[in-house]
């Protein structure tokens, strides 16, 4: 399944926030730090220096998926019109059977979080949430087995 390409401002923030972080401070102390385990001598047996040269093709590889995936991004910002309806970055506080709440941001697939109560606009959830409006019911289909929730409230907090 191909992945979104929208992203919340909070979302791009953090990404470049990310990029800037390790090219500019993580990437320049690894290569010195490197550099100075290689002016130590025999290299093959010098961990300092093995364990730095991985640390650069990590930071290597995220940095270059930062830049390619920041140009693929499109930052969606909240329309006053999408009010009462479950869109791209939509804050929804929904009742589960067990009279549960749960609030879920729905936000792109680069910055999902659980934890902050932030899931991607790709997952089952996020799709069967998507032009419901309060009050609605929802259905979604989870490996174990069929899930209902009701929709108790949508809005569009301004970002940070």
């Amino acid at each position: 399944m191909k992945r979104s390409n929208y992203i919340t401002r909070t979302g791009w923030d953090r990404l470049d926030k990310e990029l800037k972080f390790l090219w500019k401070d993580e990437r320049p102390k690894i290569t010195r730090s490197v550099s100075e385990a290689a002016a130590q001598g025999d290299r093959s047996e010098n961990a300092e220096y093995i364990y730095g040269k991985r640390r650069l093709r990590e930071i290597d590889r995220r940095v270059r998926f930062l830049m390619k995936r920041t140009e693929d991004l499109t930052i969606v910002y909240p329309d006053p019109q999408q009010e009462g309806r479950v869109f791209f970055g939509a804050w929804v506080t929904l009742i589960d059977e067990n009279d549960i709440e749960l609030v879920y941001r729905l936000v792109g697939p680069d910055e999902w979080d659980v934890k902050r109560g932030e899931i991607s606009i790709d997952s089952p959830m996020a799709r069967a949430l998507l032009g419901k409006a309060v009050d609605d019911e929802v259905v979604v289909y989870t490996p174990e087995g069929e899930r209902i929730f009701d929709i108790v409230n949508i809005s569009y907090k301004l970002e940070k």
